[in-house]
């Protein structure tokens, strides 16, 4: 009993971990080097992730600078940035790229907003499963004779606090992007 409760923490916790991922990839009106978290860059024929290639670095509030290892790649990079659904527009000098991230228009940041509460949403919706899960669990251990009814309804509850926090959590979470994507 004791370890479906661990295991459903657990998954549960790495759903709101993984929700907590892709919201850094939301752009906001700030710079942040985890914009670029999911741009795959061409490396010798190999999709290869963009912080892998090169750094990445925020020197200020509007700007990003990244910095190719190998020079020769400059040129893929600034294909895959282009590609990527970032919509921003990168130079470079030969040396390094220079990304500046222009203020976002009121109706993108609607549109941001709208992004951000539906990953929200499919988070919660993975709690809930993880919930129905481990309820499933707890009904095959009963039925097993593994445990008794009290036990199994008391493991309910438990599990049920558990559900409602981490729920909590990607709400938090949620309010969170929400005042970063809306903050001018």
């Amino acid at each position: 009993m004791d370890s479906i409760k661990k295991d459903t923490e657990e998954r549960m916790s790495k759903s709101v971990h993984a929700l907590q991922e892709e919201f850094n990839t939301v752009r906001t009106g700030r710079a942040s080097s985890a914009l670029f978290d999911k741009v795959k860059v061409d490396y010798y024929g190999t999709p290869t992730p963009l912080n892998q290639v090169a750094t990445i670095s925020v020197p200020e509030a509007r700007l990003v600078v990244i910095q190719p290892w190998d020079k020769s790649t400059i040129g893929e990079i600034e294909k895959a940035i282009q590609r990527s659904e970032l919509s921003v527009n990168p130079s470079n000098d030969g040396k390094v790229i220079r990304i500046n991230i222009p203020p976002l228009t009121e109706e993108r940041r609607k549109e941001l907003v709208k992004i951000a509460k539906n990953m929200a949403e499919q988070g919660r919706i993975s709690i809930r499963n993880i919930r129905r899960d481990a309820n499933d669990e707890l009904k095959k251990a009963l039925k097993a004779g593994d445990i008794s009814e009290d036990d199994e309804k008391h493991a309910a509850d438990e599990i049920q606090k558990l559900t409602d926090s981490h729920v909590e959590r990607i709400n938090g979470l949620l309010e969170a992007k929400e005042k970063e994507i809306l903050e001018v």
